[in-house]
């Protein structure tokens, strides 16, 4: 579906939607734990909702009811179906490391963007601790035959975090203690992080080493009942609006919370916005934003949002850190230049990110999402801001993270048809 887009004002209170990370993470590790955990508020977005169809097929039993999630685990085995994990890099990547821990076969596939996401890096690993991989490009599809019990994997850590959470989480599965050495610099590292605690929680320690990380054998999962915090990734396109269009106040965001994505409050604090909490409560101003140099690669998801307000910030920004968005559900560094061109930015990739000249005069235009959530909602922003009518293709895609961005928008005042 096509979302039509005209200048606006943007005034009100919306709820963070959860957060898209966590949700995954308690939805596996419930899976992964003796007993029954039961997940309060989790996100029901295409790609968790891909997570938790995978999960019943290995063989966790799950119950949804009045917005939660009960799963009993510590029964997985490899099913005679296929598992679709459709756009989501953290299912096939997350379970792939859970399947090399389970006899049998399990066989991955996914939608067309996700089977060119790269897997090799994970995969190369998971031979190398034992398991048996069958790959024809290093990407979905592929299958998995367990068991990886081996002791010791190096893995670089600049092209996803998710190997290394994958990596992680399926540890406790195997009969032996696991060193995991990075060979490169770790990038996203808030998102290992998160990992390590949601690990915790359920019981199983992980320790930091100064290579990467080990995680001693013996300790297993425990059921746990959770409650799924506010996701900054998806608060972060209406703070951002609040910046450039009004005042927006988004709830449920809590302040400690371990997303690498709460960047975004300083982000927009560096752009000179008007920014205030209150408890789990951030409302961002209209303000007069200024250029400013900008590090995303502990939240590299924040990069097309944060270059719309870049767009539109007075003076020179230059964004770095962010050279592993070329592996994403689009290469984000080019899309992102791409619709902000057409739009009248000036706009100059570089290798590890950009740098934008901004101005007020864009203008709308028709837009191609390339079917990413993430340019998606953030061209629908820009939209917001810009002359005359921006024509946004494939909204629907906004789902997969945020399944109420459209009408959010809308309670918020945005003319968006």
């Amino acid at each position: 579906m096509t979302l039509r887009v005209k200048k606006s004002n943007l005034f009100g209170e919306v709820f963070a939607p959860p957060s898209k990370s966590h949700t995954h993470r308690e939805y596996i590790l419930a899976a992964l734990s003796c007993g029954t955990s039961e997940i309060s508020s989790p996100l029901f977005g295409d790609d968790t909702n891909a997570t938790l169809d995978c999960l019943e097929k290995l063989g966790a039993k799950i119950s949804v009811a009045e917005g939660k999630v009960k799963i009993t685990g510590g029964c997985l085995k490899a099913p005679s179906e296929i598992l679709d994990c459709r756009n989501s890099g953290t299912a096939i990547r997350i379970l792939a490391g859970v399947a090399s821990k389970i006899k049998g076969t399990v066989k991955f596939t996914g939608d067309a963007s996700l089977c060119g996401r790269p897997m090799k890096p994970l995969l190369n690993a998971l031979e190398e601790l034992g398991a048996f991989v069958s790959s024809e490009n290093g990407c979905a599809p592929f299958s998995v035959s367990g068991v990886a019990d081996g002791a010791s994997v190096s893995i670089r850590g600049d092209i996803s975090s998710q190997f290394i959470s994958a990596l992680l989480i399926s540890a406790p599965l195997g009969k032996n203690s696991l060193r995991v050495k990075l060979t490169t610099e770790l990038a996203s590292e808030p998102y290992v992080d998160m990992t390590v605690a949601a690990m915790k929680i359920h019981g199983v320690e992980v320790l930091k080493t100064e290579d990467g990380f080990f995680v001693e054998k013996g300790q297993t999962y425990h059921a746990v009942s959770s409650t799924v915090s506010g996701d900054y990734s998806s608060a972060a396109f209406m703070l951002t609006a609040g910046a450039l269009l009004g005042k927006v106040t988004v709830d449920n965001l809590l302040e400690n919370d371990t997303q690498g994505d709460s960047e975004i409050i300083t982000i927009l604090k560096k752009f000179g916005a008007d920014v205030k909490r209150e408890g789990n409560s951030v409302t961002v101003s209209k303000s007069e934003l200024r250029g400013a140099e900008i590090n995303l690669s502990n939240a590299p998801d924040l990069f097309p949002i944060v270059c719309t307000a870049a767009a539109f910030a007075q003076g020179i920004t230059k964004i770095t850190g962010a050279a592993h968005l070329k592996f994403k559900e689009s290469n984000r560094i080019k899309t992102t230049a791409e619709f902000l061109k057409k739009m009248g930015a000036d706009i100059t990739e570089t290798d590890d990110g950009c740098v934008i000249v901004g101005k007020n005069n864009l203008v709308g235009t028709a837009i191609h999402s390339y079917g990413d959530h993430r340019i998606a909602m953030s061209a629908v922003i820009c939209g917001l801001c810009a002359e005359g009518e921006t024509v946004v293709d494939d909204i629907d895609c906004a789902a997969v993270s945020y399944p109420g961005f459209v009408s959010d928008i809308k309670k918020l005042g945005g003319d968006v048809k």
